[in-house]
């Protein structure tokens, strides 16, 4: 018998995956948790029946998460990773030599733990890095009691439903300004600009409410819905388009590149057009 595997992206679309085995189920306090092993993908972290990461794509997301700040900032010491518990950004968050602190807060405990045992390539900077700092709590929380401690925020949220959903607010963004030093830099997951394109809107105009620079860039994560994302990057002073592509340096990553830095900032018309 084949099993398949399902995620309704909307009422209309999905994607379907074909099983090997189911490695572990449960509800968690805040959601429900599947970890599946995926014919196409490999191991697949599932919440809510949302594809949250695979072993087979999950370099474009955290890359393209991370990078394109960590390499705008001339000199990230402090990072703070909201949401994220897989690891897989802050893994990439610590490639970096300048950071001295990379900082986890995830509200799902066991997120991380279950991670740790089923996506070890991923979660592999979680455990025994001495410059990460793990803390499970409501990040929305964390970032209202923080101010001017970190150089780049990466929000690395669910979709905007349940306890994430407060992670897509204009208040949630003038928090994470104020958590900022004077030349921070913040960048969040965006959704699918074919099928989000109200929620990409809106948070874009939010974020230029806050921050004095406000860019959107895209990247291709084949198990997300439609397989383009967006990513919406708002910074204090340092313009990400303006970066010296001969200081980028080589990190090992399979996506970025330095001359992608720039290029994901050149958009189609029809994303252009629904910022405007």
């Amino acid at each position: 018998m084949e099993l398949w595997y399902t995620e309704k992206q909307t009422p209309h679309v999905g994607i379907t995956c074909k099983i090997s085995r189911t490695l572990h189920t449960e509800q968690t306090p805040y959601q429900h948790l599947a970890m599946i092993d995926t014919e196409q993908f490999g191991r697949m972290l599932v919440l809510d029946g949302m594809v949250m990461t695979t072993v087979q794509d999950e370099f474009v997301y955290h890359e393209m998460i991370s990078h394109v700040a960590l390499n705008t900032h001339p000199n990230p010491e402090q990072v703070l990773v909201i949401g994220g518990g897989d690891g897989g950004a802050i893994r990439e968050v610590v490639k970096h030599a300048s950071v001295k602190k990379a900082t986890l807060v995830e509200i799902d405990a066991r997120v991380i733990e279950t991670s740790k045992e089923y996506l070890p390539e991923i979660s592999s900077a979680l455990s025994g890095n001495p410059r990460v700092e793990v803390v499970v709590d409501d990040g929305i929380a964390h970032v209202k009691k923080t101010r001017g401690v970190y150089d780049v925020i990466l929000v690395d949220s669910t979709e905007p439903i349940g306890p994430a959903e407060g992670l897509f607010a204009l208040d949630f963004y003038r928090d994470i300004f104020a958590a900022l030093k004077d030349d921070g830099i913040m960048v969040a997951q965006t959704e699918s600009p074919f099928f989000n394109a109200d929620l990409i809107r809106r948070v874009y105009k939010d974020m230029r409410r806050v921050f004095p620079i406000t860019k959107l860039y895209l990247a291709a994560v084949p198990t997300y819905p439609s397989g383009l994302w967006s990513f919406t990057m708002g910074s204090k002073r340092w313009d990400p388009e303006q970066v010296e592509e001969e200081k980028i340096p080589a990190l090992g990553t399979k996506y970025y590149s330095a001359d992608i830095h720039k290029a994901v900032f050149k958009l189609p018309r029809f994303v252009r057009d629904l910022l405007e």
